[in-house]
């Protein structure tokens, strides 16, 4: 900061401290608003962002470098990761920011925000999701000689509460591994994804992954989760970095998909399911023709992750892909390969347990 020779100076008609400086012929000028040295502080140090750092726009609107922010987002993502982040932005973050310049924002600004969204009932994934847009938001910024803020202190709320997840219950459980059946138009028929319903009961797969899910992806008694397909239709990469993944077979998961093989003649995909919405629509039918209280597909997984919490959690979590530590494919193979076989040997006798009286 060794450019700038002056400093801010209070203006009494225009209730401001202002300073002008000058770099490669550009001359600039900033000012602040604020009463007290602080706004002198203020003033001076927007100054030295432009003349050191380089930033390149001091007037520019939050309104403006989000959108363009979202824009980029769009281009290395899938809908299913952009599209919450525009509604996140469209219902939070621009009815209070939108109009704010970009070399104003501060930390206390953008707190607000997730405090709002807190006081407005949102859940603590959600509230997570919105500070990791805000923080990426800046990153962006800065990358872009835009701004030098860093918003380190963001955080959610601690009141905030994880948002409830309804599972299925051991006699449901036991109705899904006993009835193969739904109505359609007031008769009954087998249900075309029974299997996929099983097992995604039994493995925790996401119904991306189920859908994903090729023969060629299942060697012997393994399984290789490459990917998924999301609500928009799209192949992608899985939900985090760690949705790629491994996993041992339980006998109860080579059951289900022997049963399922035999249905589809080993076609390419081990379930012909046309879209997440077909899925979902046919589970709730399902749900409705044999007595069961209605949960999302989605919570099928969770119903496995509550079912396995006797398995200790790093288990579980590599299980499910949620486990940072867990290298894709797993770097330390060596070593996972007796885990998981292992791994498989505990969980078929918690499924046996809760699934006993559905044999009877």
């Amino acid at each position: 900061m060794g450019r700038r020779t002056n400093t801010a100076v209070w203006l009494p008609n225009q209730n401001r401290w202002q300073i002008k400086v000058q770099k490669d012929g550009v001359r600039k000028t900033f000012t602040s608003a604020k009463p007290g040295r602080t706004g002198q502080r203020e003033a001076n140090r927007k100054a030295d962002l432009w003349l050191d750092e380089g930033i390149s726009s001091t007037r520019l609107l939050v309104e403006t470098a989000y959108v363009n922010w979202i824009a980029e987002v769009k281009m290395t993502t899938s809908q299913s990761n952009w599209k919450p982040i525009e509604s996140r932005w469209r219902t939070w973050v621009q009815p209070d920011l939108g109009k704010k310049q970009v070399a104003n924002l501060n930390e206390q600004m953008l707190q607000a925000v997730v405090n709002k969204a807190f006081a407005a009932g949102l859940s603590k994934k959600t509230l997570m999701s919105l500070c990791a847009d805000l923080r990426a938001f800046c990153k962006w910024l800065r990358l872009g000689k835009l701004s030098t803020f860093h918003p380190e202190e963001l955080h959610v709320p601690k009141g905030a509460r994880s948002e409830e997840k309804k599972i299925l219950q051991p006699d449901a459980l036991r109705v899904l591994f006993a009835v193969d059946t739904t109505l359609w138009r007031g008769k009954r028929v087998p249900d075309p994804y029974i299997n996929a319903y099983r097992l995604s009961f039994v493995t925790g797969l996401r119904p991306g992954e189920l859908i994903a899910l090729r023969w060629a992806d299942i060697q012997g008694d393994m399984v290789m989760i490459h990917g998924a397909i999301n609500v928009h239709g799209e192949k992608t990469r899985g939900k985090n970095s760690n949705a790629l993944r491994s996993f041992a077979l339980t006998s109860q998961a080579k059951e289900i998909l022997e049963a399922q093989r035999e249905l589809t003649g080993g076609e390419e995909v081990v379930f012909p399911i046309e879209a997440e919405s077909t899925y979902r629509h046919c589970w709730k039918r399902y749900c409705e023709a044999n007595g069961i209280e209605y949960v999302p597909p989605y919570n099928l997984r969770h119903t496995f992750v509550s079912m396995a919490k006797t398995l200790p959690e790093g288990t579980v979590k590599s299980l499910v892909g949620h486990s940072r530590q867990m290298d894709t494919y797993g770097i330390y193979a060596h070593l996972i390969k007796g885990e998981k076989q292992r791994t498989a040997e505990q969980l078929e006798g918690v499924l046996d347990k809760v699934l006993a009286d559905s044999k009877e």
